[in-house]
């Protein structure tokens, strides 16, 4: 989920999430494999990542950067069936507020609760893979860029902290326009990648707002 719009339930809608049910264990395919456009904007996603660890097919890569996209655009387009079918049964979260959420039922009554509302926000992010390591050739750590963007112009709101060299005044003015750099670690099983443990968190550091 986004750093922010999505973390800790801040713009959340105060219904109930539904339960897990059955729509949840036979999930939607896998991300990356079977996508929506109606919404998706443009992206950076298609620079090549650094590739680190033991060797991997380039069909691995190529995945991974597709699950991210999937990533990308359930979250554009407010979509919980497709975000979760990212996960597998037994992965922890972690928000960008420091919220852990263990297992799949947690993980799914959050984003119930919270990616829904996020259709009409006039604020979105677009997500870049930067780097995977792989520890086995079926275990990889994933480092993603992802900026906050405006959703009808596309601009990068993140652009108002390049340069400066204290931004902090700008973060507590504008929180929507501060950017995230998520881990996500992905397991293959049955040759689909999905999220076994995942930490976002929200960059605040000065001299990488700087760097933009």
């Amino acid at each position: 989920m986004t750093s922010t719009a999505l973390e800790d339930g801040g713009s959340a809608c105060p219904d109930r999430p539904a339960p897990l049910g059955t729509a949840d264990r036979h999930r939607s395919a896998p991300l990356g494999t079977a996508r929506h456009k109606e919404t998706r904007m443009s992206t950076s996603s298609a620079a090549t990542p650094t590739v680190l660890g033991v060797p991997a097919p380039q069909e691995d890569v190529d995945a991974i950067v597709a699950f991210v996209a999937g990533v990308q655009e359930a979250q554009q387009n407010a979509q919980p069936d497709a975000f979760l079918s990212g996960f597998r049964e037994d992965a922890i979260w972690t928000t960008a507020h420091g919220k852990r959420l263990t297992g799949l039922p947690e993980i799914s009554a959050f984003t119930r609760k919270v990616l829904p509302p996020q259709a009409g926000s006039p604020v979105t992010a677009t997500y870049t893979v930067a780097l995977i390591l792989f520890i086995r050739p079926d275990v990889a750590a994933v480092k993603v860029r992802q900026r906050p963007a405006g959703r009808e112009g596309g601009e990068f709101l993140d652009e108002i902290f390049r340069g400066l060299e204290d931004p902090s005044e700008l973060i507590a003015a504008h929180p929507e326009s501060v950017p995230g750099t998520p881990t996500y670690v992905l397991a293959k099983d049955d040759g689909v990648w999905r999220i076994a443990a995942a930490q976002n968190t929200s960059v605040i550091d000065a001299e990488t707002l700087a760097a933009g």
